[in-house]
């Protein structure tokens, strides 16, 4: 899946903010794939907190091939792969919640942002920002700027 968006949202963007006006005006339209499972999403997110990309994206391709898909059945290894103790928690709790219905991914699609947003900030380790990245990355909501 792809995030749409377009002339329109260009404009928006470029109106709001002349340094983005300039950068979209340099780059044009940028094809962003869109992930649609939610818990991977936001698992992928909370792994990224506070960590450079480049260190995110090893972690994540270590957990991968740990786990093979990222589940909430599948999290119990975490800490060997170069999580902290505390992400640890948060993303077993994180699973937790969703295998026992407490955190309903799929209804967040149909949510308002702020309700999205809400929801997730709730949940031990996830902020706003984890929240927004999950609305542009994975919900693929064309009026949220983190």
């Amino acid at each position: 899946m792809i995030f749409e968006y377009g002339e329109k949202e260009m404009d928006w963007l470029s109106r709001r903010d002349a340094r983005m006006g300039r950068l979209i005006g340099r780059v044009g339209k940028i094809r962003r794939e869109l992930q649609p499972d939610l818990f991977q999403n936001l698992t992928f997110n909370i792994v990224g907190q506070q960590i450079s990309m480049a260190a995110q994206k090893t972690v994540w391709g270590r957990l991968e091939s740990l786990l093979g898909k990222v589940t909430p059945s599948a999290l119990a290894a975490l800490r060997q792969l170069g999580l902290n103790g505390r992400k640890v928690e948060y993303l077993q709790e994180l699973a937790r919640n969703v295998a026992l219905g407490r955190l309903d991914l799929e209804a967040l699609t149909r949510r308002e942002d702020e309700e999205v947003i809400r929801v997730l900030s709730a949940q031990k380790g996830v902020g706003v920002w984890t929240a927004e990245m999950m609305l542009i990355f994975s919900l693929g909501r064309p009026d949220v700027l983190s």
